[in-house]
């Protein structure tokens, strides 16, 4: 059994097969997934989704490459989307200093902070993106002690990892941990506490080895959890258990 914590079923890598994987999802012991928005129309797909399918939730917000797109009108459209009670998070918003093509540090971190202040009017958590960017990311959402959230596809030390976690946030693992070269990510794995941490794909991306290169899928997730398993020396069917409840504890979702 799988909670997938961060997926973009929304993407084209699945326009040709999205109702055929989506169903094989729900039959492979997928209970939960929450698509995630990148930009107002990811945001307001990833809300189709969740309507459409019952064990879909989404996340509405602005990814930082498209930063220079917030504006107040543009908040009030993504304020609006999560009123539906299938929207459980803001995001995923935050800050990439990777590609130099992405706009300017300050124009992120503006729309990283606005959409902060949106997530802590609405009492909503936030799901971030955060590569290359572990110092600036860290002030801002100290800024906000009101608001927890995951950093999503946790990639910075450990220490950036304690002082996330002090802020009450959780940790999301992509299949980036079963790399071979993965050692800062394995390092992580073991200091975060077992209520703290969540497994996601990012799909269509990132998927696990034995299927690195492949277009990702919610199943794969059980090679993350054989591997956080193994890190922690438990079994894998508690890493399963664990990271449903996880998700379903910050997402505030009943069953």
């Amino acid at each position: 059994m799988i909670f997938d914590a961060h997926a973009h079923y929304n993407d084209e890598a699945f326009n040709e097969d999205r109702d055929d994987v989506i169903d094989e999802l729900k039959k492979d012991g997928i209970v939960g997934v929450l698509n995630c928005g990148d930009s107002l129309e990811g945001s307001v797909q990833s809300v189709k989704l969740a309507d459409k399918y019952d064990f879909f939730y989404a996340a509405v917000g602005v990814h930082p490459e498209s930063a220079d797109t917030v504006n107040e009108e543009l908040i009030d459209k993504i304020k609006n989307l999560a009123q539906n009670p299938k929207v459980k998070a803001i995001g995923e918003i935050g800050l990439d200093y990777y590609y130099e093509e992405n706009p300017p540090r300050e124009i992120q971190k503006k729309a990283f902070i606005r959409q902060m202040e949106l997530a802590r009017e609405l009492k909503k958590p936030v799901i971030i993106h955060d590569r290359d960017a572990h110092h600036d990311t860290l002030e801002i959402i100290k800024q906000f002690p009101e608001v927890i959230g995951e950093i999503h596809c946790f990639s910075g030390s450990v220490e950036f990892a304690r002082e996330c976690l002090k802020l009450g946030y959780y940790l999301g693992f992509t299949g980036v941990v079963t790399f071979k070269n993965a050692k800062k990510v394995v390092e992580v794995v073991k200091e975060v506490p077992m209520d703290r941490l969540l497994v996601e794909t990012d799909c269509p991306y990132m998927a696990p080895e034995p299927n690195r290169g492949k277009r990702n899928r919610s199943e794969y997730i059980e090679d993350i959890i054989k591997k956080v398993a193994d890190i922690k020396s438990i079994l894998p069917i508690n890493v399963s258990e664990k990271t449903i409840q996880n998700a379903e504890d910050l997402l505030k979702i009943e069953n």
